[in-house]
């Protein structure tokens, strides 16, 4: 059996319960979640998050506490070495990226420049 790789990136487990309850709660259960990064934004580049079933051709799947993730190789230079986490508070709930290589990043978190 082929053992999947360790994401590049640290993943808290406020974000592993959340990803774990909604692939359970949606019968998700052969979806993956999906890090992208496009361009856009406050500052440059923009995180993007989605439950998702394919993986295109360059895609790489990573495993962390029975978790998959698909990341594009573009996206995965941007990512290595971060941290995925999930909060809630008083402007809602959401998946956040704690990068190392960003140089600045605007003040909802969602968006980052390098």
């Amino acid at each position: 059996m082929n053992k999947l790789p360790r994401v590049p990136l640290l993943i808290t487990e406020e974000a592993k319960k959340k990803i774990k309850k909604i692939i359970n709660s949606k019968n998700y259960s052969t979806y993956k979640l999906r890090i992208y990064i496009t361009g856009g934004g406050c500052s440059g580049f923009q995180y993007g998050f989605k439950i998702d079933k394919k993986k295109q051709k360059n895609d790489i799947i990573f495993q962390n506490s029975n978790i998959n993730i698909i990341i594009d190789p573009i996206s995965l230079q941007y990512l290595q070495g971060g941290k995925l986490d999930y909060i809630e508070n008083l402007e809602g709930s959401k998946f956040i990226i704690i990068n190392p290589n960003a140089k600045t990043t605007c003040g909802c978190g969602l968006s980052f420049s390098i």
